[in-house]
């Protein structure tokens, strides 16, 4: 295929990222009228490239939603100190996680525990000997070296996290972003923190989170640190090493008062089938996602109030039905089914796709999940970085794939970003379906590292990831034919995907 083709077929991809991240849109918050038009959008591209519905209600599952919202303005935190008290600023030194069972106040003693994990595969244990029983938690997000980067991601899930918070007693926590793996600015992650926030409306018990949950902006945590004997810059020193972290009392108390609104709300995954050749393998299913929510309208930035996410996601939810296009167009008829799910709730805690991954719309097995989730074509597709790559078949799958194109699949560069569990493949590796998720890869020191790093600094969870930013549209279209041969490949195979005897993730096989 020339390169004019290439060029047509990612001006093709681009104009469903122009509509999904247009201003009418709002920023496709979960449950907002503006989620629904994409939802319309998306329903009548599967129907109109000829998927099937996957489920008794049509292309649609509803999923409902627990609702909470933080009133900052009247809510407050402190941090108290021989009889004194500190006020902290919420959205420039703090912010307060809220969730539905959030309590209306809380006020404790505080204590350091390192990265705050618990992981008895590997004999590590932050919380090992401390008495943590009544008492507020703070740690620094990521881990030590040692450990494996999907084995630090998974215990940092909040189903992981949760579980050991109550395991101890305690009755909340202050996680501290790490700061030698930034992605965006404390202003903007302040800013999405007090967005409405949503549950399952039927979560599972391990899912709820702490009493009170605080972020701390990792360039005012030294306030935390005072009268300890530590400072945050020591703990700064030893992060990403190979020994755990220091534990130890902190000299604060932490005061904290949240006044919540909360409600209801309805939205839905978007799910079409590309039905399966074969008798047998036809009832397999290989699941291709990606989420079509994104933040909505929230705090402005430079006179702008939509957060567009026109890389995340509107660019994967487009891939979606180019790559459902292509397959139809061709004549594919690949042997296994194919299930092409967008999701909704993915910025609110990966919700839609845990509901899917517990309730599917279709009665055969899920096989494999292939997750395409802001994959950023900003310059020439020569690499990928492959999240899960060595976690099972399908790495060998995706290796194959991309090599004979030319272009290098290289595993995550940053395993404290914690890549591995923060897009919706967690949820089908949680219930035993080998997943992958890709991005545009790089060199180390090259100007595409620096252009990938700068993307996060200036438009990552902002306004600013709109359609006026700079991308290769004949890469993008090189990119999503790459994933169809990858999903043609899978669902052909003789065998299904395996997990590697090796992996962490072998646990969840059903």
């Amino acid at each position: 295929m020339n390169g004019s083709d290439w060029d047509a077929l990612g001006q093709r991809w681009w104009s469903h990222v122009r509509f999904l991240a247009d201003d009418r849109l709002e920023g496709r918050e979960t449950g907002s009228a503006g989620y629904e038009k994409a939802a319309v959008y998306v329903t009548e591209q599967f129907r109109a490239v000829g998927l099937a519905p996957a489920g008794s209600n049509g292309y649609r599952q509803p999923v409902d939603f627990r609702v909470t919202r933080i009133d900052q303005p009247r809510s407050s935190l402190e941090l108290l100190r021989d009889g004194t008290a500190r006020p902290v600023t919420l959205g420039e030194d703090a912010a307060i996680m809220a969730h539905f069972e959030t309590v209306p106040a809380t006020e404790a003693d505080t204590v350091f525990v390192g990265y705050g994990l618990r992981i008895p595969e590997w004999n590590y244990d932050d919380f090992a000997g401390l008495d943590l029983k009544g008492k507020i938690v703070v740690f620094v997000r990521g881990g030590p070296a040692s450990l494996p980067g999907p084995v630090k991601a998974h215990f940092q899930s909040l189903e992981e996290r949760s579980e050991t918070i109550r395991a101890v007693g305690a009755v909340g926590v202050v996680a501290i972003p790490n700061p030698t793996v930034p992605e965006l600015p404390w202003s903007r992650l302040a800013a999405g923190i007090i967005l409405p926030r949503m549950q399952l409306n039927d979560p599972a018990p391990e899912s709820v989170p702490p009493p009170m949950t605080v972020a701390f902006n990792p360039d005012r945590a030294e306030m935390l640190f005072s009268g300890s004997g530590h400072t945050f810059q020591e703990i700064v020193a030893g992060l990403g090493k190979n020994d755990p972290l220091p534990r130890f009392p902190l000299a604060v108390r932490v005061r904290a008062r949240a006044v919540l609104t909360r409600g209801t709300a309805r939205c839905h995954n978007i799910a079409g089938v590309l039905p399966g050749s074969d008798p047998a393998l036809g009832k397999e299913y290989v699941v291709v996602s990606a989420h079509l929510d994104h933040l909505g309208v929230g705090e402005p930035v430079d006179g702008d109030r939509v957060y567009h996410g026109a890389m995340d996601n509107a660019s994967g939810a487009a891939s979606l039905v180019e790559i459902a296009r292509w397959m139809r167009e061709s004549g594919a008829r690949p042997r296994r089914s194919v299930l092409f799910l967008a999701v909704t709730g993915e910025e609110k805690g990966l919700l839609g796709s845990e509901h899917f991954a517990t309730h599917p719309t279709v009665p055969g097995p899920m096989v494999a999940n292939i997750n395409l989730d802001q994959f950023l074509p900003l310059f020439p597709l020569k690499y990928l970085e492959v999240e899960g790559l060595d976690e099972s078949s399908l790495g060998e799958d995706i290796r194959a794939v991309a090599g004979a194109r030319g272009v290098e699949a290289q595993p995550e560069y940053e395993p404290d970003r914690v890549l591995f569990i923060r897009s919706d493949q967690y949820n089908f590796i949680k219930v035993g379906v080998p997943a992958l998720a890709c991005s545009f890869g790089y060199v180390r020191g090259s100007a595409e590292e620096q252009r990938t790093k700068d993307w996060y600094h200036e438009r990552y969870h902002g306004p600013a990831d709109n359609v006026d930013q700079p991308v290769d549209l004949a890469a993008a279209a090189q990119f999503n034919r790459l994933i169809e041969t990858l999903v043609m490949r899978v669902a052909d195979a003789d065998r299904r995907p395996a997990w590697n005897p090796e992996s962490f993730f072998k646990r969840f096989a059903r």
